[in-house]
C-alpha cells in the first residue's frame, strides 16, 4: 500500500491518528509505505509514483482536493491501481458518494475489507476531476474561503462566504453542446457533476458513478430581483415544481461550454480553482479508476433510466440549509 497523507486537511486530526491507522493497516497483511504532502501538487507525483511501482493500492487521506490531485497522477499511467479514500477535509463531498463515513477507523475498515469499484472520471480540458466542475456564483468560495475558516465553521463557512457576493452576481453568454442539442443564453451558474453532495449544501439523490454521464445544473440570469427570488426559492423547495424557465438538468457524457463574447469562464474543479478559458470541453472517462468501497453497498445510487431530469424527486436540501 502506498499511504498518501495530508496532515493539514480539515482540522489536522488525521495527525492524531495516524499510527492507529497505519495499525490497522498492517494487521490486514499490508506492506505500508506512507508520504505526507508537501505542496499542491506533491499528491499528483506520489499517485504517479505509486502506479509506476506496482503497488497494489493507493490509499488518500485528505480531502476532495488532495484526491483530486492523486486522480491527476493515477489518470496519467497506463496501469491504474485501485483507490482507497479516507475524507480529512472540510465537507468531503466524493467520500459521501462513495458511501464512505466521516469516522475515520470506519474509512479504514472498508479500505481493509472493500472491494474496488469502478468509478467514471471527469476531465475539464484535460485536467480530470473527481466529482465536479462548475462555472459562475459562488463557485469561488470553496477555494477563497481560508482554512482556518473552514475548521472553524466547517461547511458553514462556504454559506456564509457566499453569502457576501450575492450583489455580484456576474452573467456569462455561452453555446452550450452536448449530445446532439444546443443552448445558447445568459447563465448565472452551471455545474458538471458526479456526486451525491455539493459542498456539503444540498445532495442529489438519483445518480450512478458508473453509467458514463454527469449530472448538469444551469442557472439562466434573473431578470430583476424577484426573478432571483424565485430562483433560490425554487432551489430551496426542490420536492415542488422546478422553475424550468430559469434552471436546466440534464444528463451527458460529453458537454462543451464556448464563451460567445470572448471573455473567458473560470472554473473551480473539485473544491479548487480550476483556470479561465473561453472554449472548454468537459468528458466522462467511463469507469476509468476504481474505488474501495463497502461492497454491500456498491455505486448504483440510481433507479432511473438516464433520461432528462424529472422535476421532483432528483435533488433535495439538506436540513442545515433550510435551517438557516
Amino acid at each position: 500500500m502506498y499511504f498518501v497523507v495530508n496532515l493539514v486537511a480539515g482540522k489536522a486530526a488525521i495527525s492524531d491518528k495516524l499510527g492507529k491507522i497505519i495499525d490497522e493497516f498492517i494487521k490486514a497483511d499490508f506492506q505500508v509505505t506512507v508520504h505526507t504532502t508537501q505542496s499542491g501538487d506533491d499528491a499528483a507525483d506520489a499517485a504517479r509514483y505509486a502506479c509506476e511501482q506496482h503497488f497494489d493500492l493507493l490509499v488518500c487521506a485528505g480531502g476532495d482536493g488532495t484526491l483530486s490531485q492523486c486522480l491527476q497522477g493515477i489518470m496519467r499511467c497506463e496501469k491504474r491501481i485501485p483507490i482507497g479514500y479516507i475524507p480529512a477535509g472540510s465537507t468531503n463531498d466524493f467520500a459521501k458518494s462513495l458511501g464512505i463515513p466521516k469516522d475515520t477507523m470506519e474509512a479504514v475498515r472498508i479500505i481493509t475489507s472493500g472491494t474496488p469499484m469502478p468509478c467514471d472520471i471527469g476531465s475539464l480540458n484535460g485536467v480530470y476531476f473527481s466529482y465536479i466542475v462548475a462555472f459562475g456564483a459562488f463557485t469561488n468560495i470553496t477555494y477563497e474561503t481560508s482554512q482556518q475558516i473552514k475548521n472553524i465553521f466547517g461547511r458553514s463557512a462556504y454559506f456564509l462566504n457566499g453569502i457576501t457576493q450575492l450583489t455580484n452576481i456576474n452573467s456569462r453568454l455561452m453555446r452550450i453542446e452536448y449530445d446532439g442539442n444546443v443552448i445558447e443564453d445568459n447563465f448565472v451558474f452551471g455545474m458538471v457533476a458526479n456526486t451525491a453532495s455539493v459542498a456539503g449544501l444540498f445532495s442529489m439523490n438519483d445518480f450512478m458513478l458508473d453509467d458514463g454521464q454527469f449530472e448538469v445544473v444551469l442557472i439562466k440570469k434573473p431578470a430583476n430581483p424577484l426573478q432571483l427570488q424565485r430562483i433560490i426559492h425554487s432551489l430551496l423547495n426542490m420536492s415542488e415544481d422546478i422553475d424550468r424557465d430559469y434552471i436546466r438538468f440534464f444528463r451527458a457524457s460529453r458537454i462543451m461550454f464556448i464563451s460567445l463574447n470572448g471573455e473567458p469562464i473560470s472554473w473551480t474543479r473539485d473544491g479548487e480553482y480550476g483556470g479561465e478559458f473561453s472554449v472548454n470541453t468537459i468528458c466522462n472517462h467511463n469507469r476509468a479508476v476504481s474505488f474501495i468501497s463497502d461492497k454491500t453497498n456498491g455505486f448504483n445510487l440510481s433507479d432511473g433510466d438516464g433520461s432528462e431530469f424529472a422535476s421532483d424527486e432528483r435533488y433535495e436540501l439538506l436540513p442545515e440549509i433550510t435551517d438557516i
